[in-house]
């Protein structure tokens, strides 16, 4: 894959939908690219997926359609630079509450004079056979900051302003910590924020992101209606624990 459909749909203002990855196997990246997403986000922040086990997950993915992505565990050059070597065409970057944090995240993806990213073999240029190829593609891996904090609502222009940061997405939940409201996802504090993100991010061109819980036809058209482009639906933990509930529920009534 030397292109990246996703950034082009955003680029061109029409939403994208994917979803996380938190249980760490090829067969979940199998089974969830059947589902039509047009990206999928191992979760290398919150499970014990390393590098040679995101290898292994994407490679699941592979000719089935959805974009490989990373949540990095920390906005970490090395961390960033290993995960693209390994064949993600996206990174979300983790609590970035300042412009100097997101220049930082987006260098760590960009090869110089634009970055730091550093050049070799591997599995994203073919072990070397794509190499030329992917150092001209490699503009389209797609960078988006997560905004996770009251400082980074704060200071949203100035992270939008950042050249090479493709748009920001928003972690309600971690939010709602920062605000001091754990899970108050609807209070006027956190519409507040969603609002001046939003915002900022339609003034300054960049696609502004969400992970969305709530997936009924009618919720996700109010996400899309809201402004939000870069749409992440649920996530497998919740996608096995809802279906193997419903079908308990099913056979006993419980």
């Amino acid at each position: 894959m030397y292109c990246n459909p996703v950034k082009k749909k955003l680029l061109e203002g029409r939403p994208s939908f994917g979803s996380w990855i938190q249980v760490p196997h090829p067969a979940v990246a199998e089974i969830l690219s059947g589902a039509g997403f047009d990206w999928l986000a191992v979760d290398m922040e919150h499970s014990d997926a390393g590098v040679s086990r995101y290898s292994d997950i994407i490679r699941g993915m592979y000719g089935r359609g959805p974009v490989p992505m990373a949540r990095v565990q920390e906005n970490d050059t090395l961390v960033i630079r290993r995960l693209l070597d390994a064949g993600a065409w996206g990174v979300i970057v983790p609590m970035v509450n300042c412009a100097q944090e997101a220049k930082k995240a987006v260098q760590a993806v960009r090869f110089p004079p634009e970055g730091i990213r550093g050049t070799g073999f591997a599995r994203a240029n073919d072990y070397g056979a794509g190499f030329d190829e992917y150092l001209a593609a490699s503009r389209d891996i797609l960078v988006m900051v997560m905004c996770e904090t009251m400082q980074s609502v704060d200071n949203i222009e100035e992270i939008v302003a950042v050249d090479g940061v493709d748009g920001v997405f928003m972690g309600p939940y971690d939010l709602s910590m920062s605000y001091g409201i754990p899970g108050k996802t609807n209070e006027p504090v956190m519409a507040k924020a969603r609002a001046k993100v939003l915002a900022a991010c339609k003034k300054a061109g960049k696609a502004p992101g969400l992970h969305h819980f709530t997936m009924t036809k009618e919720s996700i058209q109010s996400v899309i209606d809201e402004g939000f482009l870069f749409i992440a639906l649920g996530v497998d933990a919740s996608f096995i624990q809802a279906g193997s509930r419903a079908a308990f529920a099913a056979a006993t009534g419980k």
